[in-house]
């Protein structure tokens, strides 16, 4: 099992993420605000640069107005 922050599952996560926000209407900076987080923590991990644990995919689903267990039936897992 891969484990870098580059594997082709992960970046789809981040595709999904970036996907979900844009489809809400909403802008890293409305996403950051209500995780109350620099907008640039938004971009990293929209980017692939920076990984969520799960607690902090848990605070984004919220945030983006969708439920972490979606997500993952999203992608497939």
């Amino acid at each position: 099992m891969e484990k870098s922050i580059y594997s082709a599952e992960y970046q789809q996560l981040c595709a999904l993420l970036r996907q979900l926000r844009l489809d809400a209407g909403l802008t890293q900076v409305d996403v950051a605000s209500r995780l109350d987080a620099p907008q640039s923590f938004v971009s990293k991990y929209e980017s692939g640069e920076r990984r969520l644990d799960i607690a902090e995919a848990k605070d984004v689903a919220t945030a983006l107005g969708v439920t972490l267990g979606q997500i993952v039936d999203r992608l497939g897992w």
